[in-house]
């Protein structure tokens, strides 16, 4: 008979868990191979668990948003050739959007090795313009200085994707009986000068309009208690980037708008009006919220990092270091100025206001993006957690959804991603499993992943997928449409999106009324488990509304 394969008390596959241990690891998300094996060994007696994901790309777009929404390092795992490959739109995903993620890949042997080039890629190279660190493993002995280097330069500011590659062999290989662990060092973030504090005070008593932006930099707990002190200690009205919603509760009276558009919305008069913007957590992988001209605007740039400058981006002055401890010396130090007007700037908040209530409440069917929109907002509670993946409905929810706390809205506006929505909705329902979580997904997006439901069944997650329908890659036929190019090429067919869901343990739904969408929101949202509600859109609106009425409506203010 023969014997099960036993590893090593002490091989490097071992080690490795240790060292991933002693960083805290909850989780990895993975879809392993044979090259994995001694690794998956050493998993199975850890207390680390192993979440079994159906594709690549979805695990690694969970352990993104574990890092986006924990601030740790999420890890996940993929064998070598097409599985690492398949890591390489996450990887970019965590890295533009300045998520901590550790990716491990397996690979064959590289001492000695029977099976050619079979499978083999060099994936450290592809990895190198697409993360802050990647590295091989080519001796057991370097896991422990190897796995500390990588979480340290994930976390750190700016955070990021690493990766580590651990071939078969060193997997398997003994490291010397006094290898240690390295412990995280206790590093805390630089503040930033006095002086260029100061300086940012003097510039905001000699502005008469400014304003403040809150991009996605912004998005961490203290930095948000230190930006609603500003805003309440000066009265400075604010907006946001589309990473930026949420900071502070988008009720507030001082709230303008979200820039979800890149120029000629109400939000672009109170940018165009004002002579300082006060630029916190801007990043410039987000599409620029206005653009900057020679003579125009002053700009203070408030950030962990100095600016990258760019053609349409270059601040006058930069406040750099840990931004909550910056925002609250400029909330403490600065105070109310009477020389402030922001008359004009508030009457752009009335009439963003009145313009988002337009055909909120509009009983077309197939649904309005407006109505759509604010059914979620009143169905999901206050601490409710939406995930968008990427098309046009995004930019709806941006403009018209308000946030009421950070992190409450998952949107991805640095790779754009789709297919990200279905993994980070179930990453946040995985993290808070008390709270409400709606994966807002166009058709498109969501049969990108939409093998993850079973994951998501498997799990037990309390999860809704909304599926807004139009059979088509929506927002490039708006794009088309703008170009003024004949619709062509982006039509498709679905499947039975009902019929799908229960096929794999969920529950499925179409809303076939409009009056239907909010009881079925909150019915599915009560209900616990996986469900899925599939509501018919009418994108009309976006060429009524972006590209005709928006233009008429600004240019009065």
């Amino acid at each position: 008979m023969e014997s099960e394969r036993t590893i090593s008390e002490s091989d490097g596959a071992r080690l490795f868990v240790r060292a991933l241990e002693s960083e805290g690891v909850e989780y990895i998300f993975a879809v392993p191979g044979e090259e994995n094996l001694a690794l998956l060994e050493a998993l199975r007696t850890s207390d680390i668990q192993l979440i079994l994901n159906r594709h690549e790309q979805a695990a690694g777009f969970m352990a993104a948003t574990y890092g986006r929404l924990t601030g740790k390092v999420g890890v996940c795992l993929s064998t070598l050739g097409p599985g690492a490959t398949n890591l390489v739109t996450a990887a970019a995903y965590a890295q533009l959007g300045g998520m901590p993620m550790m990716m491990v890949t397996g690979q064959k042997p590289i001492k000695s090795s029977k099976q050619g080039l079979f499978q083999i890629l060099d994936v450290v190279d592809l990895m190198r313009p697409i993360t802050k660190y990647t590295r091989q493993i080519s001796n057991a002995n370097t896991i422990p200085a190897k796995v500390r280097e990588a979480f340290r330069l994930a976390a750190e500011e700016r955070p990021g994707a690493v990766h580590l590659e651990l071939p078969e062999d060193i997997a398997a290989e003994r490291p010397h009986d006094d290898n240690h662990i390295f412990a995280a060092s206790d590093a805390r973030r630089p503040t930033a000068s006095t002086k260029s504090l100061d300086i940012a005070c003097d510039m905001l008593r000699e502005a008469r309009h400014p304003l403040i932006m809150i991009g996605a930099g912004a998005n961490r707990k203290r930095v948000s208690r230190a930006l609603l002190h500003l805003v309440n200690s000066t009265d400075i009205p604010f907006f946001t980037t589309q990473m930026g919603k949420g900071v502070i509760d988008e009720r507030h009276p001082r709230y303008l708008g979200n820039a979800a558009l890149s120029s000629g919305d109400f939000v672009h008069c109170a940018i165009d009006e004002a002579d300082l913007v006060i630029n916190v957590g801007h990043d410039l992988v987000e599409k620029p919220p206005f653009f900057m001209h020679p003579g125009g605007k002053k700009v203070i740039h408030v950030n962990f990092s100095g600016a990258n400058v760019d053609a349409v981006y270059f601040p006058q002055h930069e406040v750099v270091g840990d931004i909550a401890n910056s925002v609250e010396y400029l909330a403490e130090h600065c105070g109310r100025c009477g020389g402030h007007d922001f008359s004009r700037l508030m009457r752009v908040k009335s009439a963003v206001d009145e313009h988002l209530m337009d055909k909120a409440g509009d009983d077309s069917f197939p649904l309005l993006p407006q109505r759509i929109v604010s059914d979620v907002r009143q169905a999901v509670p206050e601490d409710g957690i939406i995930a968008l993946d990427n098309g046009m409905y995004k930019l709806w929810f941006a403009r018209n959804y308000p946030a009421y706390d950070n992190n409450t809205v998952l949107l991805d506006n640095a790779l754009a991603s789709m297919g990200a929505g279905l993994p980070s909705a179930m990453m946040a329902a995985m993290l808070y499993p008390d709270r409400r979580v709606v994966a807002v997904c166009g058709d498109g997006g969501f049969m990108m992943n939409s093998q993850e439901m079973e994951t998501a069944v498997r799990l037990g997650l309390n999860l809704m997928v909304l599926i807004i329908n139009d059979s088509a890659y929506g927002m490039i036929k708006w794009k088309q449409a703008q170009e003024g190019f004949e619709t062509f090429g982006l039509d498709y067919g679905n499947p039975d999106f009902v019929a799908y869901a229960r096929s794999y343990g969920a529950s499925g739904e179409r809303v076939e009324r409009a009056e239907d969408l909010l009881p079925r929101l909150r019915a599915a949202l009560s209900a616990g488990g996986v469900r899925l509600l599939e509501v018919p859109v009418d994108y009309r609106e976006n060429r009524r509304v972006f590209d005709e009425e928006l233009p008429s409506l600004t240019c009065r203010l």
